[in-house]
């Protein structure tokens, strides 16, 4: 097990993404450095107010601790008490142009050594998690499915079973329980994960991680240039108002985020520029708002989609 190797990983993967994406803005992420009194802190990639990305963030973090908050151990026990580190790149990109749609990646790993002296003679425990979801607002087919066949283009390359495992539980977590609706059309989530070996669950999580630039930057030149207007604004304003609360009710890494005592403005750069509610809205049947629906319910086979010819 290489913590150092998973480390290094994660801040070439942030720089390169931030690099591609400050190349298609033509502007430069910042830089924000941020320590954390407990143990460890990271650096906060950000651009805002930019003419393709109204907010977009790439955070590497590498926290450590002594013990796990409640929230953490519920469902590993055996991890209370626990010296643990953790350390992840996660992003969002909000684009400015409703066409574009936001995109979220998150990829991880989670370190428990071994306590010394360890009476009960426990091992070290560790698992990578990550994955990357698209959210649209006016969606197009070519779109789902070229940003679902990249991601299962670099599974495939580990393990051919894995994308529809990931794709499954992708569909399964960004889910809205209190609305019954998908937050967008998925993607891929795996979490806990360890199978084969720590080099073989490494080359998962790089496959995936390497993935991203080629799943959404070619969306991204697509529609960039799609005309738009405060209709579509709107709308957008208005389903972002899902992205946030997905983010603030049912999200296990904002939890654990906040509960570890991680930095509020990087856990929280996830959230959207600018949104909006409104009561009890439903779009006109037929409008181009209302097709929205049909691409995020039911869940669909995004990876073997055949173009229908209505988008």
């Amino acid at each position: 097990m290489d913590a150092v190797a998973v480390r290094d990983y994660l801040l070439g993967l942030q720089e390169s993404i931030a690099s591609a994406m400050g190349t298609l803005e033509g502007r430069d992420f910042g830089r924000d450095p941020w320590t954390r009194a407990e143990g460890g802190g990271g650096i906060t990639r950000i651009l805002e107010g930019g003419d393709l990305l109204e907010r977009a963030g790439v955070g590497f973090s590498h926290v450590k601790g002594t013990s796990l908050p409640p929230a953490a151990t519920a469902a590993r026990p055996a991890l209370a008490g626990r010296p643990w580190e953790a350390m992840g790149v996660s992003l969002v990109f909000h684009p400015r142009n409703p066409h574009v749609p936001t995109v979220h990646m998150n990829v991880r790993f989670f370190h428990s050594p071994s306590p010394h002296p360890s009476p009960k003679g426990e091992g070290d425990i560790w698992w990578f998690g990550g994955g990357m979801d698209l959210t649209p607002y006016y969606p197009v087919e070519e779109d789902c499915a070229h940003f679902h066949r990249a991601q299962r283009t670099a599974l495939d390359a580990c393990d051919p079973a894995l994308y529809p495992r990931f794709k499954k539980a992708c569909d399964a977590y960004f889910f809205l329980k209190h609305r019954q609706e998908p937050r967008g059309i998925g993607g891929t989530f795996f979490d806990d994960y360890d199978a084969g070996g720590f080099e073989r669950a490494f080359a998962v999580q790089r496959a995936l991680g390497d993935a991203f630039l080629e799943a959404y930057v070619p969306i991204v030149e697509r529609r960039r240039a799609t005309p738009f207007g405060e209709r579509e604004r709107a709308f957008q304003a208005y389903r972002r108002g899902r992205y946030v609360e997905f983010n603030l009710v049912w999200d296990r890494g904002t939890l654990f985020g906040l509960q570890s005592g991680g930095r509020t403005e990087s856990i929280l750069m996830s959230l959207p520029p600018t949104v909006a509610w409104r009561y009890d809205w439903k779009p006109d049947p037929g409008s181009p708002e209302s097709r929205l629906a049909d691409f995020l319910l039911p869940p669909r086979d995004w990876a073997n989609q055949v173009h229908s010819g209505w988008s």
